[in-house]
């Protein structure tokens, strides 16, 4: 059973919301995610953290298996009284000949996040993210690194790993990567009309194909290859077209890989954990408790004022129970964001001011 969201009069959005149906309009940012089998809870609070701190308003694209759909109307229809964001729920669907291959490419419906620059023709730009991501800071700052892209690229990812010694697709992969160790994507932002525009590099043909033309060939010749699907097929795309990538640090997406040895992300330490993921089912087992102590903070927490103040020393109290572990022990880098967003949070003006 979900925690309930209801809004009561001291919800703080009434107050501190800078944008309004009544005035102009402003830029939406759209956010897609794909969910299916047991990632309804993880997909919901993943949601609530982009909906808590983010500033202009957002559009969440949300593909989900059939039986899923009336759970997450049901939930996001009791926030809409916030008016900071719009959904529409998609079906999932693959290209129909070749359907059953691509959803068994790698975790059920994984493999989805490849076709939406096709599937959503109308959106300019889109940050794709896993279900298992939390955001400790407005989606508007990760968004505005479409600004920085330069005239050649087309998404934004991180490196998979920062350190080449602990690095898998440098030490296992037998297909093409980007870079020294690869990328992640599990958070990718995505100039979508670049992307339907552009003609690719390969390595199947001199001629250079379209992004819906170059899927399937790519899977014909790497799928005895490839481990981490649709991941790997987009890390050969970038090996072949490297101009195209803008890499952006670690903070945007702090998995385990980089706490779990010590650590093993400078820039979170120097300016905390922006976008954590918790990969590998952290949020559900005991392996990584300080991923989890986030996930369920966050995941209880409701959109009243005094519920997300208090957040914060709680939190703070489970993460000390982690030290015990690598992750837990740089505890404060996580807290670090999530301390100021909620600060900023209390100091925006109240509307109309």
């Amino acid at each position: 059973m979900l925690p309930s969201d209801v809004c009561g009069m001291n919800c703080f959005w009434e107050a501190t919301f800078r944008y309004s149906p009544k005035t102009q309009p402003v830029e939406r940012m759209h956010i897609a995610v794909v969910a299916c089998g047991e990632r309804l809870e993880e997909t919901v609070t993943m949601l609530k953290s982009a909906i808590l701190f983010s500033i202009k308003p957002l559009q969440f694209h949300i593909f989900a298996e059939d039986q899923l759909h009336a759970s997450f109307k049901g939930i996001l229809d009791r926030w809409l009284f916030l008016q900071t964001f719009n959904y529409t729920l998609y079906p999932v669907t693959f290209p129909s000949e070749n359907a059953a291959e691509w959803k068994k490419l790698f975790k059920p419906c994984a493999s989805q996040r490849l076709f939406l620059p096709l599937i959503l023709k109308e959106v300019d730009s889109l940050l794709y993210v896993d279900t298992d991501i939390l955001f400790l800071r407005p989606v508007d700052d990760i968004w505005s690194l479409l600004k920085k892209f330069n005239s050649t690229q087309i998404a934004a990812m991180a490196p998979e790993h920062e350190e080449p010694r602990i690095g898998w697709y440098n030490r296992f992969a037998r297909h093409p990567y980007y870079g020294k160790t690869g990328v992640n994507s599990g958070v990718m932002l995505m100039n979508m009309t670049r992307m339907r525009r552009k003609y690719f590099k390969n390595d199947m043909t001199t001629v250079r194909l379209q992004w819906g033309d170059i899927l399937m060939p790519l899977l014909k010749k790497y799928k005895l290859n490839i481990t981490w699907g649709d991941q790997d097929l987009l890390n050969i795309m970038f090996f072949h077209n490297p101009e195209s990538l803008f890499v952006f640090p670690c903070q945007w997406n702090y998995r385990p890989d980089h706490c779990i040895y010590g650590s093993d992300c400078r820039e979170a330490e120097e300016g905390g954990v922006f976008i954590l993921h918790g990969n590998r089912g952290v949020y559900h087992d005991d392996k990584q408790p300080a991923f989890r102590a986030v996930y369920e903070a966050m995941r209880n927490c409701s959109f009243e004022d005094d519920k997300v103040h208090s957040l914060l020393n709680p939190l703070e109290l489970e993460l000390q129970k982690t030290v015990h572990t690598y992750c837990g022990k740089l505890y404060k880098i996580i807290l670090k964001q999530l301390a100021k967003s909620i600060r900023d949070l209390y100091d925006r003006p109240p509307k109309g001011m």
